[in-house]
């Protein structure tokens, strides 16, 4: 059966869509939404994950190809290997817009001394601060959102070639408005403006390599898994009412509904991550994407709304 779902996909499929069973690299599979987006993808696609630590994600994705590597070391051999001859890759990392424990080494440790430290060292400088935490190694936006993407580019183009088809990035609302309120809130230890060099990094390589990019834009993330409880959401674990199913997209970083509350379910981003990798919708282009009151959209419904986006 299974084999059947692939063929019938596969004459269904744009050409510019990414064939069946090709490989598809999830960088930042161990995380909550990277969890989810590897575990769907498998359904279609040959799916690597790329971790920190493949213990802590294999109980949750038991068939998926785990590779460990921390991009903050470079483009090692492991890196290469999880991104040989990968058609697509999906970027679901990130760190917190403000210091917690998700800026340490490991990610598990607090932060407070170190903040404070580079606060009085940088005489209350915040943003001098925080290039100081950079220098020394600490998950800061600007390490993780654009050094490590870079990296990770870098990698890409070494690992696959010209193989390479498709980019989706997790990245977030606000970026474009990064400027206008409440976003500054939001931006005040630069995860908007990291988030911002990424794309832009992604898109001149795009379009100088050919292969086709889309950055997603959720709101405030909601739903499980809540296992890594640094971010509020998962801390408190936050959900939507059984009744705000339904998926709103718009192109470009915008407010949908006039509700610049809506958030989004870790499950819908996988869903339509996924479907927009299967269908070739939505390329080249940004999208906001969040939950509203209403029904959750069929398969049909949802990929008329990707393809919608021109």
């Amino acid at each position: 059966m299974a084999a059947l779902v692939l063929a019938l996909l596969a004459l269904s499929a744009p050409a510019a869509a990414l064939a069946p069973g090709s490989t598809v690299t999830v960088i930042g599979a161990s995380g909550n939404v990277g969890k989810l987006v590897a575990l769907r993808l498998s359904e279609t696609f040959k799916v690597r994950g790329v971790v920190r630590s493949a213990a802590r994600a294999r109980s949750f994705l038991p068939d998926v190809e785990l590779h460990e590597c921390d991009l903050r070391d470079g483009p090692t051999a492991s890196l290469a290997k999880a991104l040989d001859g990968a058609a697509g890759l999906v970027v679901c990392t990130g760190t917190t817009a403000f210091p917690t424990k998700a800026w340490s080494e490991t990610g598990r440790d607090d932060v407070t001394f170190p903040v404070l430290q580079a606060l009085f060292e940088a005489k209350g400088d915040r943003f001098k601060a925080i290039d100081l935490l950079t220098e020394r190694g600490y998950n800061t936006p600007a390490t993780v959102d654009e050094t490590c993407t870079k990296t990770l580019l870098e990698a890409w183009y070494s690992s696959a070639g010209s193989n390479r088809d498709r980019l989706v990035l997790l990245s977030s609302v606000g970026v474009v408005r990064r400027d206008e309120m409440p976003y500054p809130i939001l931006n005040a230890c630069g995860v908007l403006t990291a988030k911002a060099s990424a794309e832009a990094a992604i898109k001149a390589d795009a379009e100088k390599s050919g292969y086709a990019y889309t950055f997603v834009r959720p709101g405030q993330l909601f739903g499980g898994p809540y296992d890594n409880n640094v971010y509020l959401g998962t801390l408190f674990q936050l959900d939507k009412d059984a009744d705000e199913r339904d998926v709103l997209l718009g192109r470009g970083d915008v407010t949908l509904n006039d509700d610049p509350q809506l958030g989004t379910l870790r499950s819908t981003l996988a869903e339509v991550i996924a479907q927009a990798l299967e269908t070739g919708s939505a390329q080249n282009m940004d999208f906001t994407c969040v939950n509203a009151k209403g029904a959750e959209p069929t398969v049909p419904e949802l990929r008329e709304r990707l393809a919608a986006l021109g």
